[in-house]
């Protein structure tokens, strides 16, 4: 990976933190089956278990980053296709949802930088010839 990718990776999971905050503020667990179902497996309290998962999940990212991509270990790839793809698949959802509902979901605000900083990731680990780089 290089420097570009490498950096990428932790905007991506700054960019997580920052849509767990919103997500967190704008109460998802409220709105969103799935998402209550994990924080109750957490907490009896829904916002606490919520955090406890996010805070869980961005812990993971920053792990990732520090322990993987950015010392450059032989893994660091895959763990950026992983995150890759489920930041992507998260942005996308969150602009899904809240088309279905034809406004505001929590999450929606910055499901953009999740699908721009994913997208550009992904660009960094492809060739233009479509072979993953060395």
């Amino acid at each position: 990976m290089d420097s570009r990718a490498r950096a990428a990776f932790g905007l991506l999971i700054g960019a997580q933190a920052a849509h767990s905050v919103e997500e967190y503020v704008f109460r998802l667990f409220d709105v969103f089956g799935p998402a209550r179902f994990v924080s109750s497996l957490l907490s009896g309290n829904p916002a606490t278990g919520f955090a406890i998962a996010n805070i869980g999940v961005v812990l993971v990212g920053v792990w990732c980053y520090l322990a993987r991509v950015r010392p450059g270990h032989s893994s660091a790839r895959g763990y950026a296709w992983f995150w890759t793809f489920l930041e992507l698949a998260n942005g996308v959802g969150h602009v899904l949802l809240a088309a279905g509902r034809a406004g505001y979901f929590p999450g929606v605000a910055t499901a953009p930088l999740l699908i721009g900083l994913s997208a550009y990731l992904g660009t960094r680990l492809m060739g233009t010839d479509g072979v993953s780089r060395g």
